[in-house]
Formats: structure tokens, C-alpha cells, sequence
């Protein structure tokens, strides 16, 4: 509602529009009575009675609560404020004041598990497979000479999850060829729950085939495998980068290797490589190299030549550095002389697979810091004397046991 005094003005001069009265005197006249008019209707609205406003009250009873809040009208307040719960105002209990000299400690001991994949082989390579209470409580895991106590033993009955790294280069074609048709036999002695994937190298490394379960996809992949394209062999960048891979996939893996264990031109370095293999957990390396075969052939062919010196060390070299690849993770390292040694090697390993125990234990040292921790395991009888074994003869039977020669236990900064 606009103030009385705007709308008055307002009236009185459209009632007045056009109208121009003459002479002083009734210019002042006319002044006062609008001045005594004004002050007549302000009296009469302060004047009013009150029983109106009363009336209208009883009418319509004010709802709006004490506390509302916010633009008033008709139907109340356009907001009303949330009303204060009481335990809003009662202050919060004081806190009870710390002793200076008794300081606050929170103690987290995090001891891992540890897994030992171990093998008992007789003297020919054959596996031995062992009673599951002989197994259980004759097994013995000394981690830096220090006895563990185990917890777990069971004879690994998972799915195989194993990778086909293979060298295709040049300078051994032969002999590789023959190498890649021997794989087949570790192809077919897989089952339809295992999984296989197939990486070939010179160079570069290439995946032929994925994990899969389809042995003909296997042997398609081999078979791709015509004429080699480059003489360089980057071994070392093509474990590594397969060593990677593995380590995202969960369980126990297998890499086995076929090549001829000489590196050329790869961006990594053996102590770099070695360390790698060391940190991956959970992967066996099984080693056939070619090296044997072809000292021979060299041997054969310039056995005078006095450059045989040189290329025969680097096959020995060759063999020492696959021959270490394998044992630091409980796998075995072949050397065949001949292309008839390709197909029992290659079925030895998928026995070898077939024919491991899986340890668990949690370390005596609980410390995160990165070290190397050496393992041996061993078969024990009374006294930790090695265990004897003997067959249906009564005959004692040679055996060894291979596992990994340690691991690298986790940084804190893991």
C-alpha cells in the first residue's frame, strides 16, 4: 500500500489537470485547505478504533509460530527457521587432559604369507610324488638359515597358466625350427583347463597368441613362424617385458624359455634383468637353450678358426645366464645336444608343472625393507636328517629337491 500522502498528491493533481486559478489570494487558500486536509485524514487513521483490527484477529488467527522467520503474508511467514534442538545448547563434556609423559602409539605389525613352490625329482629328472602326510610334516623351509614354521602343504592341482617365449632370429634357424616343432609336444600335454600364451622375439617381442585354451590356436601361432626376419636377439627386454606382464596376473605362473640365451643389442642389462626376476613372485622359469647344439656346430665346421674362442664363450656365457634364470625360481635348465633330446625335454616340463608342492609360511622376520632372503628346503626326518625314501624294492631312492633359491621381501614403500 502506498503511503496516503503520494496517492492524495497524485489525485488531487489529475482532478485538478487543466485547471489554473488566477490571483494570489485564492493560490493561498487553496494551499491551506490542502494542508488542513492532510493533517485532518493523519488524525482520523491514528483516531481509529481498534475493535476493527480486533475483529479481524478473531477472524483469522495468526498461526505464524514465535520464532518465524523471513517475508510475512497472508498465509504466514514465507520461511520459518528450524527450531533449536535443546542438546544443541548444552556444551560438550570437556575432554580429559593428556598426561605429558605418557605418549599416544599406534602399532601395526603387517607379517606376510610367504609361498615356496618346491619340486622332488629322482636322479633321472623323473618327479616323485609323495604322500600328503610324508609331504606335510617332513618339509622344512630354512629363510637365511633361519627355521620356518609352516603352515600349509599342498600339491598344486591349479590350472596351468604358462607363456611360450621363443627366439626366431637368423643366426640359428635350424636348429630353432626344430625347436619350435619339439614345442609342440609341450602343447599337447596340456589339459582343456590350462592356459597358454605364445611370445616370439628377435628384435622385438611379439605376441603370436594370447592366454588361450585352444591347442590348435597354439599350434597355428608356432606354425606362423616361417622365415626369421632380423639376426639380433633383445632376450633380456623380451623376459622383462614378459615378466611385467605376468606379475599382473594373479596365481602361479610358468615363462618357459627357448632360445639360445644370447642377448645382442638390448636396452636392459644382465644385473637389471636378474633383479627383475628376483622381485617377480610367483613365476617358475624352465630354460631350454640352444647354445649346446650350436657349439657344436661351430666346433665342427671351425674348429680351427681362431674366432671359435670368442664365439664359443658367449655361448657359454649364454648357458650360465639361462642356467641361473632357472634356478633362482625353482624351474630346470635344459642344454640339449641333439634335436631328438627337443621332445622329452619339453615333456618333462609339463610333468615337472604337474608335480609341485606349494608352502606357505609367514616369516620369522617381519621387517618391509627390500632385502633379499635366501630359502632352502629340504625333506627331513628325525633329527633334521634328510629324509630317506625307499621304493618297493626297499631300495633307497635319490632325490632332490628344487624350489627357489629366495625372495625379495616388500618395501615399505610397496
Amino acid at each position: 500500500m502506498k503511503p496516503a500522502a503520494v496517492c492524495n498528491s497524485e489525485s488531487e493533481n489529475k482532478s485538478h489537470k487543466g485547471f489554473r486559478p488566477s490571483g494570489l489570494r485564492f493560490t493561498i487558500f487553496y494551499a491551506v485547505v490542502a494542508c488542513l486536509s492532510l493533517t485532518v485524514v493523519g488524525r482520523a487513521q491514528d483516531s481509529y478504533p481498534t475493535t476493527s483490527s480486533s475483529s479481524q484477529a478473531s477472524q483469522k488467527p495468526d498461526q505464524t509460530p514465535p520464532d518465524a522467520g523471513g517475508p510475512g503474508g497472508e498465509v504466514g511467514p514465507m520461511a520459518v527457521p528450524k527450531k533449536k534442538d535443546s542438546s544443541d545448547d548444552t556444551p560438550p563434556p570437556p575432554r580429559p587432559k593428556k598426561q605429558a609423559d605418557i605418549p599416544e602409539y599406534s602399532l601395526h605389525v603387517d607379517v606376510p604369507v610367504i609361498t615356496v613352490d618346491a619340486r622332488v625329482v629322482m636322479k633321472d629328472g623323473r618327479p616323485l610324488a609323495l604322500p600328503p602326510n610324508v609331504a606335510k610334516d617332513h618339509f622344512k623351509v630354512w629363510e637365511d638359515g633361519v627355521p620356518q614354521r609352516i603352515q600349509t602343504v599342498t600339491q598344486s592341482e591349479a590350472p596351468i597358466t604358462a607363456v611360450l617365449l621363443v627366439e626366431f632370429a637368423s643366426t640359428n634357424y635350424n636348429f630353432m625350427y626344430d625347436a619350435l616343432n619339439a614345442s609342440y609336444m609341450f602343447a599337447s600335454n596340456l589339459k582343456p583347463i590350462d592356459w597358454v600364451a605364445v611370445i616370439q622375439f628377435d628384435m622385438k617381442q611379439h605376441i603370436l597368441i594370447d592366454f588361450t585354451q585352444d591347442k590348435q590356436a597354439i599350434f597355428g601361432a608356432l606354425n606362423t613362424l616361417r622365415i626369421p626376419t632380423f639376426s639380433e636377439t633383445n632376450l633380456w627386454d623380451a623376459m622383462y617385458d614378459t615378466l611385467d606382464r605376468l606379475d599382473r596376473i594373479p596365481g602361479h605362473k610358468e615363462l618357459v624359455i627357448v632360445a639360445s640365451g644370447v642377448d645382442t643389442m638390448s636396452h636392459m642389462t644382465f644385473d637389471k634383468i636378474l633383479k627383475k626376476v628376483k622381485t617377480t613372485p610367483n613365476v617358475t622359469i624352465y630354460t631350454i637353450t640352444t647354445g649346446e647344439a650350436m657349439r657344436l656346430i661351430v666346433e665342427s665346421r671351425n674348429g680351427m678358426n681362431p674366432n671359435f674362442g670368442a664365439a664359443n664363450m658367449t655361448y657359454l656365457m649364454a648357458d650360465n645366464q639361462m642356467k641361473t634364470f632357472a634356478q633362482l625360481t625353482g624351474g630346470h635348465w635344459y642344454a640339449p645336444r641333439f634335436m631328438g633330446e627337443l621332445p622329452a625335454d619339453f615333456k618333462e616340463i609339463a610333468q615337472s608343472i604337474r608335480n609341485q608342492y606349494t608352502i606357505t609360511y609367514q616369516s620369522t622376520n617381519p621387517k618391509q625393507d627390500g632385502t633379499y632372503r635366501k630359502l632352502k628346503v629340504e625333506l627331513v626326518g628325525d633329527g633334521d636328517k634328510p629324509l630317506e625314501i625307499k621304493d618297493e624294492k626297499n631300495h633307497d631312492v635319490k632325490y632332490q629337491i628344487i624350489a627357489r633359491d629366495g625372495y625379495t621381501a616388500k618395501h615399505e614403500v610397496d
